[in-house]
């Protein structure tokens, strides 16, 4: 049994593997492979692409998908979370897919390998879906030459985002270059190169992930407000001129706080490209933990 905590349970043959699906599946539809497979998605904070994005990936496939509310679940009348999901686990699905605000949440749950644990998301930590979508749209980008050596700029409130925090591991993993740009309470904590205004490496990269600003997240302020985090981080068009960058965000996007409107339009910009390719990237996961093992 595998589970998917995070994109270092994949090999690297896997990831190239699910890669490879992903592409096929965009340019022709399967068949419904997972006909007789049954999801389960928990999420216990909100969440609009993702679990859209897993739900029709299942379906695409032929899986059925049954959506459990932990707000009205028995986790609300004392039931502990364990309790909850062996229950669940008890009426066997194939699969279950939970967002969680802790870190080790879906660890915890793999860990009793009772049915597959797909993360879509836990607390700070780990995003992998995520990270594996924006991978398939840079190699998409640079037409499935390898991306070893590929300089991308990580920018924004790095430290409260776990799709940086995948996305760093997967990146670096597969020869990547890494910088990150942020005011220093925005910095994690770690040994790649670390820039407090874009400009100084604009020349130096290939591909930009903008991250949404959570200033909510952070005790103590850093910013007067949004606007003032703007004049130093939104990605605007004086900002790449005529540059032939890559720029990604995963969403949310905060309209002229993380990106301009102006960039959110330009041909460069593949935002709601990384949303059509989450579904295929998507399929491609579900393929590999539930059929190919």
């Amino acid at each position: 049994m595998q589970h998917l905590v995070d994109t270092d349970d994949f090999s690297k043959e896997q990831i190239e593997n699910i890669m490879h699906d992903a592409a096929a599946f965009k340019k022709e539809m399967p068949s419904k492979l997972l006909e007789d497979k049954l999801l389960i998605t928990l999420f216990f904070e909100s969440s609009t692409r993702t679990r859209s994005s897993f739900e029709v990936a299942a379906k695409r496939l032929g899986a059925s998908v049954v959506h459990l509310d932990p707000s009205k679940s028995s986790t609300n009348k004392g039931e502990s979370l364990e309790d909850t999901f062996e229950n669940l686990a008890a009426m066997e699905p194939d699969g279950v897919i939970i967002r969680h605000e802790f870190n080790n949440t879906p660890k915890k749950l793999a860990n009793k390998n009772l049915t597959p644990i797909l993360n879509a998301g836990a607390g700070n930590y780990a995003h992998p879906t995520q990270a594996l979508l924006d991978y398939f749209t840079m190699l998409e980008h640079f037409d499935f030459q390898e991306l070893k050596g590929k300089t991308i700029a990580i920018v924004g409130d790095i430290i409260s985002s776990r799709v940086a925090a995948s996305g760093i591991r997967l990146y670096t993993r597969m020869g990547m270059n890494v910088v990150l740009v942020a005011p220093k309470p925005f910095m994690p904590d770690n040994d790649l190169p670390k820039y407090e205004n874009l400009s100084e490496v604009i020349d130096k990269v290939d591909i930009i992930m903008s991250l949404r600003a959570q200033l909510e997240r952070h005790k103590a302020p850093i910013f007067e407000d949004y606007d003032e985090y703007a004049k130093e981080y939104c990605i605007t068009k004086d900002l790449f001129k005529e540059r032939e960058i890559l720029l990604l965000h995963p969403g949310p996007v905060m309209r002229n706080i993380d990106i301009s409107d102006e960039m959110l339009t330009d041909k460069r910009c593949k935002v709601l490209t990384q949303v059509k390719n989450g579904v295929f990237v998507r399929m491609a996961i579900l393929k590999a933990l539930l059929l190919d093992n």
